[in-house]
């Protein structure tokens, strides 16, 4: 990527990508209910998809890797509502918790192996070097193409909306406008998805956070993405777990149940990092103080707000330093690199006017470097930061096997219930929506997580903010018991009339 212009429109990209997938989703819906809709939407996708990705293995520039990105974006997130949607025509209600957990199940156990798969192949070539990489997008997408074979093969869309060709789009349109009003009005509905859209929030805050959650608290990255292989590992065993035990306990009360380990989650992840922070907040402070120590003020406003940015920057960079082996070589690195960044004429970090003023920021960092070495020499500090350090490790991995126990189970679950509320004829039209819901899951989780963080400087208390996320979702299941179990009932006469032909 070209440096910070790259990455800014990365981020646009990706976002671009999430919002052209739940905008289109109902749509795409809409049109795969009608007979022989279904399957061929789901090759386009697919196909899409794949292409798109294969092209990231023969192109360099960040712009063409950008647009295959999104389009390959695009591909996944629409052949999803299709797949999701072909629940209800390959099995019955009282099987659809067990087929859709094995569904997760062999979700997960292929989303462990693609990266195993792939870093053996990386080990062979011997190296991280760009052919190593568009090597591994090709086995990436060759996994996709074969592993979509069965379901294009063997398949069959049984639930259909009959209409002629020429009118398709303006029946689409009709069923797609008459979709809302009935997910708005059917109160058990309406419930179940507002309810879905809050707990699996706090769902794709944890799985999205994780490793940043980690690595702000200075925990090592090979050991983090080892602790995430292993939540892959133990969410397939446990989604067929949480199938049999919807059996005999319900597919709710298991969500429920779901949501309250995802408590104990957050409690554990809150307790990780207030092992951590004080250790990182002693740091901030006296690096603070020190800065301010040194009495430096700008009379040139924008002299003093580079000033103030950089002051900033040091104090985080200072931070992150804290984890490092060698502590003493690691505080000198960011000293040396600010105080470099700061004397650069061209002002590309840091936009100083002159070179007085560029000489007395960078003495003025010089100078609370040099403060700081008694702070990184201080051998009992670290010997108390390492253990708790480690002992946060330790309680990552607890986390990683904690959230594999239920994230299939609740991610599947979900899925099958949802189909148990809607009809079997339309579930594409349906599931549709149930898509918008779950891409836009990630929007409350991670912001409540940041503005928790920011007020209180606190990654622990971002992530115990999440819980906000998992009560109001599961209340709203406790107390919506009775319309869920209407609309349940409702919906299976409804689609005993169906295929019984009346």
């Amino acid at each position: 990527m070209a440096g910070d212009l790259g990455n800014k429109w990365w981020g646009i990209g990706v976002s671009i990508a999430s919002l052209i997938g739940a905008v289109i989703a109902p749509t795409l819906g809409a049109l795969a209910d009608f007979k022989g809709n279904k399957k061929k939407l789901l090759f386009a996708f697919i196909l899409i998809g794949a292409l798109a990705t294969a092209v990231l293995a023969f192109v360099s520039d960040w712009k063409w890797m950008l647009i295959g990105y999104v389009i390959s974006h695009i591909g996944f997130s629409g052949s999803c509502v299709f797949y999701d949607s072909f629940l209800t025509d390959v099995t019955t209600e009282e099987r659809m918790d067990r087929v859709s957990s094995w569904g997760y199940a062999m979700g997960y156990i292929g989303g462990s192996t693609i990266p195993f798969v792939i870093s053996i192949a990386i080990m062979l070539l011997n190296d991280y070097n760009a052919f190593s990489m568009k090597f591994a997008i090709l086995i990436v997408t060759v996994w996709w193409l074969v592993f979509s074979i069965p379901i294009l093969k063997n398949v069959k869309q049984v639930h259909y909306v009959e209409t002629p060709p020429s009118e398709l789009a303006k029946h689409a349109f009709r069923n797609l406008w008459d979709t809302m009003k009935r997910c708005v009005n059917n109160k058990g509905l309406f419930i179940y998805l507002i309810a879905y859209f809050l707990y699996i929030d706090g769902v794709g805050a944890v799985i999205s956070l994780a490793t940043n959650y980690g690595a702000t608290l200075g925990l090592g990255t090979t050991g983090m993405i080892l602790a995430l292989l292993v939540t892959q590992l133990v969410a397939a065993p446990c989604a067929i777990l949480f199938s049999k035990l919807s059996g005999k306990f319900g597919a709710i009360r298991m969500i429920i149940a779901a949501i309250a380990m995802y408590f104990v989650i957050c409690g554990v992840g809150f307790f990780m990092g207030r092992l951590v922070e004080p250790y990182q907040l002693d740091l901030v402070s006296t690096t603070r103080q020190t800065i301010t120590e040194q009495g430096v003020t700008f009379t040139d406003k924008e002299d003093q707000k580079a000033w103030e940015t950089l002051s900033r920057d040091y104090v985080e960079d200072m931070r992150a330093a804290l984890s490092a082996e060698d502590r003493v070589a690691a505080f000198d690195e960011v000293t040396a690199v600010l105080a470099s960044k700061a004397q650069d004429p061209a002002g590309v970090s840091y936009s100083f006017a002159s070179d007085d003023s560029r000489a007395t920021a960078t003495n003025a960092i010089m100078n609370v470097g040099k403060a700081l070495d008694v702070y990184a020499q201080d051998t009992q500090k670290q010997t108390d930061y390492n253990g708790a350090k480690t002992t946060a490790t330790a309680l990552f991995w607890v986390l990683a096997v904690l959230v594999g126990t239920v994230q299939g189970g609740i991610q599947a679950l979900s899925r099958s219930y949802f189909g148990k509320l809607v009809p079997q004829k339309r579930s594409a039209e349906y599931f549709g929506f149930y898509d918008v819901f779950g891409k836009f899951a990630t929007v409350i989780g991670p912001l409540l997580y940041a503005m928790f963080y920011f007020m209180t400087d606190r990654a622990s208390i971002g992530i115990l903010s999440l819980l906000l996320l998992f009560a109001s979702g599961g209340l709203l299941l406790i107390f919506g018991r009775k319309e869920l179990a209407k609309t349940e009932i409702e919906m299976r006469e409804a689609n005993a009339r169906m295929l019984a032909g009346e």
